[in-house]
């Protein structure tokens, strides 16, 4: 601990330093940020929401601290009064608190701000909207995680963090809003149980492909690890196809 606060202190006395990290961990975001703001081409989304969604995903990230909390030392409690081994103790943590708490916790909090913030505004009347909100969310969430990881770990991060974890968490949360925008869609028609379905599967679908990233990268056995590339590059190139797609055949909801 006090090395960590030595490491912090060495960082923030020296402001050319700090701002450095800074950069090296809200760049990849921002990148990727303007590659979705880019694919928007039928209608650009106000840039005062666009603000408003990067703001309150700081929201979301408090959420997520907490119930991340609450259910850690939850699982903690558990682990010790079933007097589990080291190692299922281990295993049972990657398995349970990745797959259950993280992927549960992490997507509902950035689902429920975006969900808050932009289901009845009006600028919502393009279904490539909502991949665009999603995008804005999961981004501004991924790069406040990503100046704590760099602050703590140093720069060395930045690199693998930018490849993997920023598009990583773009890739769950263009699966919730290809799903979001159909939602709005089917409410919009009257179907609220259509609607409610579609919000269903893409929240689900996004914690099971969130869950099982950070599973296999947690595991760190040489089989997890190469599970975990297949899925990264799968994931990867079946989102940009599918970002492609949606905005060429975008449409009025």
């Amino acid at each position: 601990m006090n090395s960590l606060l030595f490491g912090y202190s060495g960082i923030v006395s020296n402001p050319g330093r700090a701002l450095a990290y800074v950069a090296a961990a809200i760049i990849p975001a921002v990148i990727l940020l303007r590659f979705i703001w880019n694919r928007d081409s039928w209608e650009k989304e106000p840039p005062e929401l666009l603000r408003s969604l990067l703001l309150r995903s700081a929201i979301s990230v408090a959420i997520a601290f907490i119930l991340e909390w609450v259910f850690g030392y939850f699982m903690e409690a558990c682990i010790d009064y079933m007097r589990i081994s080291y190692e299922q103790g281990y295993y049972m943590k990657v398995c349970i608190i990745e797959a259950v708490m993280v992927g549960f916790v992490e997507e509902f909090a950035k689902d429920i701000v975006l969900f808050k913030r932009t289901w009845n505004d009006p600028a919502f009347d393009f279904r490539f909207d909502a991949i665009v909100y999603s995008a804005f969310v999961s981004l501004g969430f991924a790069a406040i995680e990503n100046v704590k990881y760099v602050f703590s770990y140093g720069i060395s991060v930045s690199l693998p963090r930018a490849l993997l974890a920023i598009p990583g968490h773009l890739g769950f949360s263009v699966i919730f809003g290809y799903f979001y925008g159909r939602a709005r869609h089917e409410a919009n028609g009257g179907r609220d149980g259509l609607a409610r379905t579609n919000l269903l599967i893409g929240y689900l679908l996004s914690v099971a492909a969130h869950a099982f990233y950070d599973a296999c990268a947690m595991i760190g056995t040489s089989t997890s690890m190469g599970i975990f590339y297949v899925f990264v590059a799968v994931m990867y190139l079946f989102l940009y196809r599918l970002i492609k797609r949606e905005s060429a055949t975008n449409d009025y909801i």
